[in-house]
């Protein structure tokens, strides 16, 4: 991988037409006085439509919280995020909320799946809260579920299925409205690495055929050789980019 400097964006200057996302000069603190947590100090970054990206760092690096702040589940302190080409920061949390739920697709570590639902019955959920016509559920569960190569369980509940097959329900759920932007944090971490690597598998897929675009959180060495661009965070500050 070739190590580039951090680039450093003018938060006056209009976006880049081929960045999907970017953040300018965030800042993120929790409490105040000398109690404080500086969890993000000024933090520059710019994501390429299209790509696989991974947010990489020790626990408490702020790499977690960095995710929060591109995926609209928490406002910074100070600077700004720009999601293709506007500026989300200070929109009320109606506008955030319906951002989040139609652009983009959100992948937690712990799947996150309704037990007493089957696959599909999860993926049209998130489709119904993703405000997606009802007429359109079957035939949107169905493709991102034979996607992911999971359709023939489709009536499945979570309790009988693998690690590696939940969280790929997890993707279909989260993919199948087709956002602009997928966001996934830790997405291998309780999966071994057999079933890890399906799932990476399975991001390539979406970013090559479908031209998604990608975010994920990880410590995992073997993921760094996968992705097309990493982030290195350190004590709330992006201290190495690189990209194959």
């Amino acid at each position: 991988m070739e190590v580039l400097m951090q680039p450093v964006f003018n938060k006056e200057s209009p976006a880049e037409p081929n960045l999907i996302l970017r953040a300018a000069q965030v800042t993120r603190t929790f409490g105040k006085g000398a109690g404080a947590v500086h969890a993000l100090r000024g933090v520059n970054l710019g994501i390429t439509s299209g790509r696989l990206v991974a947010l990489r760092g020790r626990s408490g690096s702020g790499k977690t919280t960095l995710l929060n702040m591109l995926g609209l589940l928490d406002r910074p302190t100070d600077g700004e995020i720009y999601l293709s080409g506007e500026n989300v920061t200070a929109l009320s949390d109606k506008k955030r909320n319906v951002l989040r739920r139609t652009e983009l697709g959100l992948i937690f570590q712990s799947f996150a799946l309704v037990p007493y639902m089957s696959a599909y019955e999860n993926v049209e959920f998130g489709l119904r809260i993703a405000g997606i016509p009802a007429a359109r559920h079957l035939e949107y569960a169905e493709q991102a579920l034979d996607f992911v190569g999971l359709k023939p369980r489709m009536k499945h509940r979570p309790y009988e299925m693998s690690g590696g097959e939940q969280q790929r329900t997890a993707i279909a759920r989260a993919i199948a409205h087709r956002p602009k932007l997928l966001l996934a944090d830790e997405p291998t971490a309780e999966l071994d690495s057999r079933m890890g690597l399906q799932v990476m598998k399975v991001f390539k897929d979406l970013v090559e055929s479908e031209g998604m675009t990608i975010i994920l959180t990880t410590h995992d060495p073997a993921i760094m050789e996968i992705v097309d661009q990493v982030y290195a965070l350190e004590d709330g500050h992006i201290v190495e980019e690189s990209q194959s």
